[in-house]
This record gives structure tokens, C-alpha cells and sequence, in this order.
């Protein structure tokens, strides 16, 4: 793996660390919210913030095995033969 791909990941994985923080305190606002404005709370726009988290969420997902992938490839392995360990 090289500099540039090893920052990558580490980008990545820091932006996904966020994006996660990002949807908990999202989470704790809304509810925080909903308790004191009741009907004023702007339920639709917390919904869509809270969506687009989830697809920056899922970008990382997408981009992370991209990035895998390529690693495996430029290593001489077929990325569909190898197993991941969970």
C-alpha cells in the first residue's frame, strides 16, 4: 500500500468516525428539540439532515471497499476470493 492510498483510508476513516458523531448528536438534538417545541419542531427539515448524514455514511461504506479493492489489486489479488473476517 502506498502513502497516498494509506492517507485515503485514514481520511476516510476519520470521516466516517465524524458522519457517525455527526448522526448521535443529531439524534440527541432532535430529541432534545421535539421535548421543547413540541409542534413547532421542524421534523422535516431534521429528516433530511439526518438522511444526508446517512448517505455520507454511506459513501464511506462505498469508497472504504473501493479503496480495498484496489489495494488487493495493485497486490496481485482478486478481490472476490478473499475473505473478511468479522
Amino acid at each position: 500500500m502506498t502513502s497516498a492510498e494509506s492517507e485515503a483510508r485514514k481520511a476516510l476513516n476519520r470521516l466516517r468516525r465524524a458522519m457517525e458523531k455527526a448522526e448521535r448528536e443529531m439524534d440527541a438534538l432532535h430529541g432534545a428539540l421535539v421535548h421543547a417545541e413540541g409542534d413547532d419542531f421542524p421534523a422535516e427539515r431534521y429528516d433530511e439532515i439526518t438522511a444526508a448524514v446517512r448517505r455520507v455514511l454511506e459513501f464511506t461504506d462505498d469508497e472504504g471497499e473501493r479503496l480495498r479493492e484496489k489495494i488487493l489489486h495493485a497486490g496481485g489479488l482478486e478481490p472476490g476470493r478473499v475473505r473478511r473476517n468479522s
